[in-house]
């Protein structure tokens, strides 16, 4: 048969048409399916090469005009109804991820479903994307805390190939986990109790009893504060200087944002120092002391080292980290909203002198306390559309608000849960592994073959068993063992 025989058909030809989908075989009118050209099958017949036949079905025979599909067979029992009736159906056993790249591979729309099965097709699809989303978050979830627990066993095996490395690697467990051992409990607490005498010691500083002034009537610190500040620094110093010793790599130490807050938090005390040595020594510089309270100033970040010894502070930071599309969501409700309420109450209330908003700039500040619920009360509509307004505005702001917030506690509640189990499994996985290396091995089996050998050598050359061969008869060493003392078997 030439293929020009095949190829060339009419639409008016009455030949059927057979198709195989995975063993199912029937035979279809043509005309049936040239009713929806636009498909597949109707494709297929407008066909008039080889090339273009094998790009729509998975292989032909052009001696029986047979062409088969790898596809699932009881599926294209509804794709041939639909072609049939024009509408598509489908029952309630049915996958509806399946169906819909079924019908997606024949090239028939959802549009095609009837009404009495559109609803309840729309309905299982939402269903199967609001799970899909849900797995997808917990699978996000899941890899971070898994690739910190990846990182955290890789760091470990690097100290294998350094030098002092079995030292270094006790030091580094300790410093990092805090539930491996007792000693590394003491000194996370230790730490945690010097960032907080820290903090403290910052905050009564500010207080007008403990303000000091010099000759020059120049601000300085109390005594007494002074010392906690030296002592506190001597302390951040030499962990900042251990754990940079005993860190496994120097470039990945660097990249941890916990190590460089640590730098930064002993930053300015140093700078500080330098400041007071160039004023003492050049007493014309002015504005030094603006320097030396912006200096001071940055001690703030010494709160930040609390997230090394709090799990809640960490499990927000990787919240923040992989949550950056809603918070952006979150930030762009609000300035459209702020945008729209601004403008409305300025040209409401811009006539009125008690409101104070009389400029949109201050229209802002009090759309933005109105939207997130504050309300401070220093600036307020006075008149009845202006209240209007901010009732609106106040309503609009709950719903902003709370719309992202959901996702971003649900995120934030999965990954507590995982740092919880990753210090879980630490504490279980670490200590019992060194303990268990310490103890001795033995091998019951070769003691036992040892003793055995040993004990019929003893025999032989005795004489007590000996052949011309120098061979031990089977039935011979069988009842030598069972005459051998319990202990030795």
């Amino acid at each position: 048969m030439v293929y020009g025989e095949f190829f060339h058909r009419t639409k008016n030809d009455e030949e059927l048409v057979k198709l195989n989908v995975g063993g199912f075989k029937q035979s279809v009118d043509q005309k049936t399916l040239l009713r929806f050209p636009h498909t597949r099958l109707g494709k297929l017949l407008n066909c008039r090469s080889e090339e273009a036949i094998l790009e729509l079905c998975d292989d032909y025979n052009v001696a029986d005009k047979e062409y088969y599909f790898d596809r699932n067979p009881s599926l294209f029992r509804y794709i041939l109804n639909f072609y049939y009736t024009g509408k598509l159906h489908v029952m309630e056993e049915l996958c509806v991820y399946s169906f819909c790249q079924e019908i997606e591979y024949w090239g028939i729309n959802e549009l095609f479903i009837d009404s009495c099965c559109s609803n309840k097709y729309q309905e299982k699809k939402e269903i199967i994307a609001e799970k899909d989303w849900d797995e997808k978050s917990d699978v996000i979830s899941l890899g971070s805390s898994s690739d910190q627990s990846s990182v955290f066993e890789r760091e470990l095996e690097m100290f294998d190939t350094l030098k002092f490395g079995n030292i270094r690697r006790k030091i580094w467990i300790r410093l990092e986990n805090p539930a491996y051992s007792l000693s590394a409990k003491i000194f996370a607490i230790s730490s945690l109790s010097v960032v907080l005498t820290s903090i403290v010691a910052m905050c009564i500083h500010s207080m007008p009893e403990f303000n000091r002034l010099d000759a020059n009537d120049r601000e300085v610190e109390d005594p007494g504060l002074a010392v906690v500040e030296i002592v506190c620094i001597i302390w951040f110093t030499t962990e900042l200087v251990v754990r940079l010793a005993v860190a496994p790599s120097q470039k990945k130490f660097w990249k941890n944002p916990m190590n460089i807050i640590d730098f930064v938090s002993i930053i300015p005390f140093y700078a500080t120092l330098v400041v007071d040595v160039n004023d003492e020594e050049n007493e014309g510089i002015e504005n030094m002391g603006k320097v030396v309270q912006i200096l001071r100033l940055m001690r703030i970040f010494r709160i930040l080292k609390l997230a090394r010894h709090s799990v809640g502070l960490r499990s927000l930071g990787a919240t923040l980290k992989h949550s950056y599309h809603e918070v952006g969501l979150l930030l762009l409700f609000l300035a459209v909203g702020i945008s729209i309420f601004s403008v409305l109450v300025y040209y409401v209330e811009k006539d009125e002198e008690q409101s104070g908003l009389n400029s949109i700039p201050m229209c802002w500040w009090w759309a933005t306390i109105s939207m997130t619920t504050v309300g401070y009360g220093d600036t307020h509509p006075v008149t009845l559309l202006g209240k209007l307004v901010g009732t609106v505005c106040i309503l609009c702001g709950i719903l902003v608000v709370a719309l992202p917030i959901t996702i971003i506690f649900n995120k934030f509640s999965k990954y507590y849960q995982k740092q919880k189990a990753i210090e879980v499994d630490g504490c279980n996985d670490d200590e019992p592994k060194d303990k268990f290396n310490d103890l001795p091995y033995f091998n019951i089996r070769d003691i036992y073959a040892r003793r055995m050998n040993s004990f019929i050598s003893s025999l032989s050359s005795v004489g007590i068993i000996a052949s011309a061969n120098d061979s031990t008869d089977a039935s011979s060493i069988q009842e030598i063992e069972d005459d051998l003392p319990l202990t030795l078997k």
